[in-house]
């Protein structure tokens, strides 16, 4: 009976998470006029993206004549700004086998005055330059094309009280140069008190939010009422905002953070293919995504153009997207009364367990065990099998790897999932029930591989010797299901305790699950100790619907963020959505039924990536 409910739980879950991953529909050129409309913008991106426009060729000049027409007519007070290419532009430039000789930079600036030019004023910031040989429909004409919109609507609502001023930087693809002139010494550079930023690493999928200010609570409290009305509504948490600001790579929204201006920065990563590659044309880009980066542009522009006073620096706010339609956070010490209200769901759940269904304390310790086994085990063949699709991007002989890389990314994906969903079914099925040498092979085996792909990797080496440790003591594993279920939801918490100490922004992922999966194991335990009837079956499939179909949606899109170089991050992923289905988990008869499965949905998964290098091939390197 559990293995309909568990097979209903994840499909209703996978459904969930594919609903929230959609774009919106775009809206049409006849939109009202105070609507964001991506049918107007793809003019704009038809005409812009025409051909490639890097810095320094014919069609660069082409673009600066139009946009500054288009800015014109806008109603926009133009001007332009030039500048020197940087040290490390002009490498970069000459790298690619042109001359950097009497190239500079221009940047694009629109002003539309406010009722009160005493007040902070307002930037749309988005960058024209593309690479050498892409049109650029995606980064950044999308953005550029958005930004147009957005004034247009911006107009047609009626006059604001702060100026609004449009930043269309040049040079962005060789060094942030363009931001950097802008934002070194230009006169307007010191009125702006709130930037938004547009930017694109791939052709599709929903934007996100992936940047802020420092000390965001009160820009995230602002972009949360503007973005509920948004078409499509918002994507973004404080774990991307935590994660990005860590990685060495920035865009123009880099410069005006490390100066202390608040603000978001806003980009869709969906179809990577397309990322600084010829195939980024206008037919290509989805036009959704334009519609969703677009209108969450408009709203954020105009709240703060409307707003009483600007976004302050105060403290970082823990915060994350529900489904794609509301907003919710919290100040990060609530964290810590979080994961007290669910240590406190758990004791109810085991207390009630104990004495109804025979829990005991050593069972619940081999459930954390089993979540051990999972991660350590996990997070070593996720890599191998990605390893299979090619290297690392820190690996990568050349820009041109790393872009045949983001190709392959969608492979690889497929590939991590499938095996995470291996090492469940193997956990699933028993880890008692098959034969400890042949696990303990297959991962020692796994490692091995990574260290001849990749080198040797200490993290990977170290979970191997613990996932091969606990492979064969298969006396370790939970002997129940509420033991399985109560050392998992423990597991979480700790780990959510130890992120809640050193990272709270990332803590809500265990916190936040970790509390759901403990509320509906009290509720369980209460109704059926038994776990086998429809009361007590009801609140965990509840739990493990919404639950799972939220930490599925957020995968999609950590993984196309950083599982290139990090695949393991799924097994983190998994590990939350393990603990909220475990007391779904089929019948001990069905025990050689999932290990077979196990064994072929992790050859399929390997077979994903090598299928990668066969469909998405090395390309040769390209010169200018």
């Amino acid at each position: 009976m559990r293995l309909l409910w568990l097979i209903g739980a994840l499909t209703l879950a996978l459904l969930l998470a594919v609903l929230t991953l959609q774009v919106p529909a775009p809206a049409g050129a006849g939109a009202p006029a105070t609507d964001f409309s991506a049918g107007r913008a793809m003019a704009d991106v038809r005409e812009i993206a025409r051909r490639p426009h890097w810095v320094g060729s014919p069609d660069h000049a082409r673009v600066q004549a139009l946009l500054l027409r288009r800015l014109a007519a806008l109603g926009l007070q133009t001007s332009t700004q030039s500048g020197p290419l940087s040290p490390a532009a002009v490498r970069r430039y000459e790298h690619g086998g042109g001359s950097a000789n009497g190239i500079g930079l221009t940047n694009l600036i629109g002003v539309l005055p406010g009722r009160d030019p005493r007040l902070p004023a307002v930037a749309l910031m988005a960058h024209y330059d593309t690479v050498y040989d892409s049109p650029g429909a995606a980064d950044d004409t999308a953005g550029v094309a958005a930004i147009l919109e957005a004034v247009r609507a911006i107009r047609a609502r009626g006059p604001a009280d702060r100026t609004l001023v449009v930043l269309l930087t040049d040079g962005e693809e060789l060094n942030l140069d363009g931001a950097r002139v802008f934002w070194g010494g230009h006169p307007l550079r010191d009125r702006i008190g709130a930037v938004i930023n547009l930017e694109a690493r791939g052709g599709g999928g929903r934007a996100m939010m992936f940047e802020t200010g420092r000390g965001n609570a009160q820009t995230i409290g602002l972009f949360a009422r503007a973005g509920a009305r948004a078409t499509g509504g918002v994507s973004s948490n404080s774990l991307a905002v935590f994660v990005y600001e860590r990685m060495p790579n920035g865009t123009d929204f880099t410069i005006p953070r490390e100066r202390g201006v608040q603000g978001v920065n806003l980009a869709f990563i969906g179809r990577p293919e397309q990322y600084h590659a010829p195939a980024s044309t206008p037919e290509a880009l989805d036009q959704g995504s334009v519609q969703h980066i677009g209108s969450q542009a408009l709203e954020t522009a105009d709240a703060l153009l409307r707003a009483p006073a600007l976004p302050a620096a105060t403290a970082n706010l823990v915060y994350s997207d529900l489904f794609g339609r509301v907003v919710i956070g919290h100040p990060p010490v609530i964290g810590w009364g979080l994961l007290g209200l669910a240590l406190l769901g758990l004791g109810l759940a085991v207390r009630r367990a104990r004495s109804q269904a025979g829990l005991t304390f050593a069972d619940a310790g081999r459930g954390a065990v089993d979540g051990l086994w999972f991660l350590s085990s996990g997070l070593v063949l996720t890599q191998a099998v990605r390893l299979l699709a090619g290297p690392t991007a820190a690996r990568a002989e050349s820009a041109d790897a790393y872009y045949t890389l983001l190709a392959r990314l969608p492979w690889m994906e497929g590939g991590a999932a499938l095996t995470v969903l291996a090492v469940a079914l193997a956990l699933s099925g028993g880890r008692a029930r098959v034969d400890r040498r042949i696990v303990a092979g297959v991962i020692a085996a796994a490692a091995a591989l990574v260290v001849v792909l990749s080198g040797v990797n200490v993290i990977i080496i170290s979970a191997a010797a613990l996932a091969v440790g606990l492979s064969l003591f298969p006396g370790l594993s939970a002997r129940s299901t509420w033991g399985g279920w109560t050392g998992l939801i423990g597991l979480i918490l700790i780990l959510g305790a130890a992120a809640q100490a050193l990272a709270p922004e990332a803590a809500f992922l265990f916190v936040w699950t970790g509390l759901l999966a403990a509320v509906a194991a009290a509720l369980a335990a209460f109704l059926d100790p038994g776990l086998t009837r429809a009361p007590s079956l009801a609140p965990v499939a509840v739990a493990a619907v919404l639950g799972a179909g939220w930490i599925m949606g957020q995968a999609h899109t950590v993984f196309l963020g950083i599982g290139m170089d990090m695949p393991g991050v799924l097994v983190l992923l998994g590990l939350l959505v393990l603990m909220l289905v475990r007391p779904l988990s089929p019948e001990p008869g069905l025990a050689r039924p999932l290990l077979i499965a196990a064994g072929a949905v992790l050859l399929i998964g390997a077979g994903l990536s090598v299928a990668a290098q066969v469909v998405e091939p090395m390309v040769a390197a390209r010169t200018a």
